[in-house]
């Protein structure tokens, strides 16, 4: 017999599924979702919830009104998505049939909220189930969305394509699989093909969307229809629906991609059409999806030099963009002073631990931030999208985000620009010339800030056809920095930055002072601009120019530090971010020149005032302690009267994040704290190590409670990358400045060690990241090698074999053979003896991947352990000794007489290459199988 509800129980889940997504009254919907919660354990809570998305007769009885009907079966629809998500296969076989048939029967309702939630569950059974599992699913849907029938009603063709189009969205490995011989995709995609005939626009655009799925997997069924797919393209693309247009633009797009040779043929009609397209102002989606097509094609190089003839058509349709829109000038026209708001919550964006860039053993020194630096177009980051008709993804969360931080036409014309300056150069600047002395001027607000974004878009990639102009251009954006309209000043500040590059290298000291130090000085003033959204392009225009300026600030320090103090007072939360940037940008690019004594008693007390209001836990802290890093670096051991409270809660804020970190793992009702809390704090600990001196930076490892070097054994095995690579980097800190402190622990520390180098631990799905911790553990090796002699003696062998083990497989990245090289290297600096039976497995790969490496201290200790090595077995070096007479001539070329070990490197060279000479019965013969170059060297630098 049939599966049939309950009334009781039904109108108990109907009760519940309307509070949880009620918000008038948080007691009862948080019971309500307590109680689904709890439903979730009985097997028939699946039907019940089948049963409500499809409207079931027995839901007439209960009086919902008809917008708490479509309500209650929309939370239906998704509590029954979550629940296959996770109990599917507990399912018996008649219950997951009667699911099925209602979800399919849910795609004729007449309601495109419902169909769309129906298509939704029904891709999560196919996800769960696989696509063997419902057999029958495919060829229903594509009958249903192409009316085979001929008497299926249109919402029901819509609600099939839909449903088609997110099984197609989340299955697209699945349905290229080989079954029995048969790829669902071959069958899929001309089906698809077809369907796009359809009368129903709805249906075309969703057909359309769902071969757009496939084109960048570039399968074969792909690649066989790509001629059909071609043509159909052509023939939709001048289709009345502004949805099947936008997808015919995204499939274009996608083609440039995956196969530029099909598209470039058409270039000069497909330019026609995407500027048609983009003109289209009733659609700012399809406009938007147009103005992508030129940013993709730039981008390749392939098809780039295509547009060249159509440059004419294409950067006006992109300026004509850059305006703001309607919606946009009634927001922004006459923007309150707000800097003396506080915050709103949702006006602070998360916040990220900086990823490091890992530690290199050709420099051993700290890498800086290893984050991209963007071509920001005003001031924001080039992400995201919008949905429409035809489109798969949905926004479960229903949060639209910031207006201001979504992607849009304005922002991806400006980029387009930016990217075919890059490549056109001055052809573009000459076709954006006369909007320039159009609009720069321009009475209206609008003209001029897009004529802005305009010359701030082009300076990268036609600087020099700019440059003649910028004498008078630049004091004409200064005096903008003063508009009445605070998004002209926003952008100002942004193109000014643009151009920090050209004014802080000019070498003529009054041209610095007629263009330069203006500019500094203005962008400065407006990191005060009484609109926080000015104050936040400043202090990222001024973060840009510390990159360009870099030394160069040097006699400006004073100022700087000034205003940026006189911020750390001002800023509210939001604005606090970017001015930490701006404050470890300048202590990274001037370094010492900060630790004057006056610049630290103005800059140290508004940081520290900062740093007191500040809590553990809150994402603030994550810039706050990079900021701190970078400027103990800077200060050096005048960061001393600092460090205590700083180590201090650098301590308290790792053994916090710990000790959560376990009880998360123990108790399902704990969240994981987040690991930047470790990271920042590993990391700031690290720069005050190498900052003071070493007997101060022990007498803060020694007096840290819980014991410093206890937690850094638990963060060198946390399961985050993040943390393991940032804990390497402070164990070779420690080895290179703490290594008396450091060697009691060195039992517990080594095998946690060894353990990582063990290149089977890596996980496929971060490979890059974990590398990164593998450099690093391969670069505090090779400290501890050159620190601890007789404690790394009891693990040779076990470090050899791993070292080994990364040198030999060719997967592993240059950087990392070269860090693992020279740690094997120095470990023969004071374990020779035991690696010297061993020379012969690792002496050619040894020369062969340190040959490149830069000379510094750290490549010197390695020759210097790998001379003592082949000092004790210089036989082992028969196969590869010419390689080795090379490197010997390459070290007395290249190596800096500043070396602080140069001479004992150089004299373990002459030792062997002296006995060597006493081996080689022809030794001058042999010579000459060297280059005459490399003969010389060697007969001048070491009496051969």
């Amino acid at each position: 017999m049939a599966w049939q509800p309950e009334r009781e129980p039904l109108q108990q889940l109907v009760g519940y599924l309307k509070d949880a997504l009620s918000g008038h009254d948080q007691n009862a919907q948080r019971y309500a979702t307590m109680m689904l919660g709890q439903a979730k354990s009985s097997p028939a809570t699946a039907n019940y919830l089948a049963y409500i998305l499809s409207d079931g007769p027995l839901l007439n009885d209960l009086g919902l009104s008809p917008s708490d009907s479509i309500l209650v079966r929309s939370s239906a629809a998704i509590n029954l998505k979550n629940t296959i998500k996770a109990s599917i296969k507990a399912y018996p076989q008649p219950s997951l049939l009667y699911i099925r048939s209602l979800a399919l029967s849910a795609l004729q309702d007449s309601n495109s909220q419902i169909r769309s939630f129906a298509g939704s569950v029904i891709s999560e059974i196919v996800q769960k189930g696989g696509i063997l599992g419902w057999p029958e699913l495919l060829p229903e849907l594509i009958a249903l969305a192409g009316n085979h029938a001929g008497n299926i009603s249109p919402e029901t063709q819509e609600g099939a394509m839909s449903a088609m189009a997110k099984v197609c969205e989340d299955n697209k490995q699945s349905l290229d699989k080989d079954y029995h011989g048969q790829r669902p995709l071959s069958i899929i995609i001309p089906k698809l093909l077809e369907i796009t005939s359809s009368s129903n626009p709805k249906v075309r655009a969703f057909a359309l969307a769902s071969i757009n799925t496939f084109i960048p997997e570039t399968s074969q069924s792909i690649l066989a229809s790509l001629d059909a797919i071609l043509a159909r393209l052509f023939h939709l693309a001048n289709d009345p629906s502004d949805s099947v247009r936008r997808n015919v633009c995204r499939s274009f797009t996608q083609l440039v991609d995956v196969r530029p040779e099909t598209v470039k043929p058409h270039m000069g009609g497909l330019v026609d059409y995407f500027v048609l397209q983009q003109r289209n102002t009733d659609d700012p989606d399809l406009a938007l999806d147009a103005a992508e097509f030129w940013l993709c094609v730039g981008e390749n190089e392939q098809l780039c030099p295509s547009l060249g003839p159509y440059l004419g058509q294409i950067v006006p349709v992109l300026l004509e963009s850059m305006v703001y829109d309607e919606e946009d000038i009634l927001r922004f026209e006459g923007e309150a002073d707000n800097a003396d708001q506080e915050d709103r919550p949702e006006d602070l964006k998360p916040q990220f631990a900086t990823t490091k860039t890992p530690r290199l053993a050709t420099n051993g020194q700290l890498g800086t931030n290893g984050e991209a630096t963007t071509s920001a177009i005003n001031g924001d980051l080039l992400t995201g999208d919008d949905l429409s008709e035809g489109e798969i993804e949905e926004d479960d969360d229903g949060n639209a985000g910031n207006l201001e931080d979504r992607w849009n036409l304005r922002k991806c014309s400006a980029a387009a620009l930016d990217v075919l300056a890059s490549h056109f150069h001055g052809a573009v600047f000459a076709v954006t010339l006369p909007y320039l002395t159009e609009n720069l001027r321009h009475p209206d607000w609008t003209n001029r800030e897009a004529a802005v974004l305009a010359i701030g878009a082009v300076a990268d990639g036609c600087m020099e056809a700019v440059m003649p102009h910028l004498p008078d251009l630049v004091p004409y954006l200064l005096s903008l920095l003063n508009d009445r309209e605070p998004v002209v000043r926003l952008i100002t500040c942004w193109a000014l930055g643009r151009y920090s590059s050209w004014a802080s290298h000019l070498q003529d000291s009054s041209d610095r002072k007629r263009y330069f130090e203006p500019m500094m000085e203005g962008i400065l003033n407006k990191m005060l601009d009484r609109n926080k959204r000015v104050q936040e392009a400043a202090a990222s225009a001024f973060a840009n120019l510390e990159e360009k300026a870099t030394k160069g600030l040097t006699p400006y320090c004073g100022p700087i530090i000034r205003q940026f103090v006189q911020c750390f007072g001002r800023y509210k939360d939001r604005n606090m971010f970017i001015l930490y940037d701006c404050v470890q940008t300048l202590a990274e690019h001037v370094g010492p020149a900060l630790a004057q004594q006056g610049l630290i008693d103005a800059l140290m007390p508004a940081i520290i005032q900062r740093w007191s209001k500040v809590s553990d836990r809150s994402q603030e802290i994550f810039p706050l302690l990079e900021c701190l890093s970078y400027v103990a670096t800077a200060l050096g051991d005048a960061f001393s009267p600092f460090a205590i409270p700083v180590f201090a809660r650098c301590i308290r804020i790792i053994h916090q994040g710990l000790e959560e970190y376990v009880r998360s793992i123990n108790n399902a009702a704990f969240d994981k704290p987040s690991k930047d809390f470790l990271v920042t704090s590993l990391d700031l600990l690290s720069a005050i190590i190498q900052a003071l001196d070493n007997g101060k930076a022990a007498e803060l490892v020694e007096t840290s409670q819980p014991r410093f070097f206890d937690l850094l054994l638990f963060c060198m095995e946390d399961p985050s990358n993040d943390v393991r690579q940032s804990s390497y980097a402070l164990l070779g800190d420690c080895a290179v400045n703490i290594s008396s402190q450091l060697q009691p622990f060195l039992p517990a520390l080594v095998p946690v060690l060894i353990q990582q180098l063990d290149l089977d631990n890596l996980q496929d799905q971060d490979t890059e990241q974990g590398f990164s911790v593998i450099n690093n553990a391969c670069w505090s090796c090779g400290e501890i090698a050159m620190n601890e002699d007789a404690e790394m003696g009891l693990y040779v062998e076990q470090i050899y074999q791993r070292l080994v083990g990364i040198i030999s497989n060719p997967e592993v990245p240059t950087s990392v053979n070269e860090n693992a090289v020279i740690a094997l290297g120095r470990l023969g600096v004071h374990c020779s003896q035991s690696l010297a039976p061993h020379l012969g497995e690792f002496g050619r790969s040894f020369l062969l991947i340190i040959g490149p490496v830069e000379y510094t201290e750290e490549r010197a200790h390695a020759f210097l352990g790998f001379n003592r090595t082949v000092e004790r077995n210089p036989q082992a070096m028969e196969a590869c000794l010419l390689d080795y007479f090379k490197a010997s001539a390459s070290f007395a070329r290249h190596s800096n007489s500043n070396l602080n070990n140069r001479g004992n490197v150089a004299e373990s060279f002459q030792r062997n290459l002296v006995g060597y000479k006493g081996l080689i019965p022809n030794f001058e013969s042999f010579l000459q199988q060297l280059p005459e170059r490399d003969v010389e060297k060697l007969r001048g630098s070491f009496n051969l």
